[in-house]
């Protein structure tokens, strides 16, 4: 009776207007996300939330975020560091970068954020020769068949105690298929196998179901 997506909307709208509620600067950022190269990817509410809630719990101050779009996301990470924080941002497209310093500037955060535009990769081994970090928290939501690229900068960037989530892990059920055709799948296969066998991370990943679909997420803790 309950087993459709239908329901799982219903479900995840009960719980975002219980136990989260928006303000105009998250609604807004959300629904600019239709303007940009990929319009409604950004995460749910709840998932938003629980960001928020994952940086806060482990104490972190500094996050790196691989895909930015229209800062939906990032709005929220940026909130969760608090006003002596700070969020950098990876995104691949100008277009998106500019619609999401608009909401990140109206939800009083810009000046806590760099969002840098470019490839998410390249973006990343700039900072590692910067010598930037470490990132306390990371989240990871750009193109799936650089997970396994975003998780070895991640690592570079880096320390023990840090957490990084990676989203969209599930792919419709897709990632039990080791012959999938799809690079998304084999991009998330990889990193789960990359994560299993790297003896500095412990993880586990959860599915989900809800307003965006059959879907799931990765939480790593680096150990050392």
């Amino acid at each position: 009776m309950y087993e459709s997506e239908e329901a799982w909307r219903e479900v995840d709208a009960y719980f975002v207007d219980t136990l989260v509620p928006e303000d105009e600067a998250l609604t807004d950022a959300r629904e600019s996300g239709r303007r940009t190269t990929m319009p409604q990817a950004e995460v749910a509410p709840n998932q938003g939330k629980l960001l928020a809630m994952l940086c806060r719990m482990s104490g972190a101050t500094r996050v790196l975020e691989f895909g930015t779009l229209a800062g939906y996301s990032t709005v929220w990470l940026a909130r969760a560091v608090g006003e002596k924080g700070h969020v950098t941002s990876l995104e691949l497209e100008e277009h998106n970068a500019a619609i999401a310093r608009a909401n990140l500037e109206h939800a009083g955060v810009g000046e806590r954020v760099d969002v840098l535009v470019g490839p998410a990769a390249d973006s990343a081994r700039r900072l590692i020769k910067d010598g930037v970090g470490p990132y306390d928290f990371v989240f990871i939501d750009a193109d799936k068949p650089s997970n396994p690229a975003y998780l070895e900068a991640s690592l570079a960037l880096t320390r023990a105690g840090s957490v990084i989530v990676i989203d969209n892990v599930v792919r419709n059920g897709a990632v039990t298929d080791p012959d999938s055709p799809d690079d998304r799948v084999q991009g998330v296969r990889t990193v789960l196998a990359d994560i299993a066998r790297d003896a500095r991370l412990e993880a586990t990943a959860l599915q989900t179901v809800g307003s965006k679909g059959w879907d799931g997420f990765t939480i790593v803790h680096r150990v050392s």
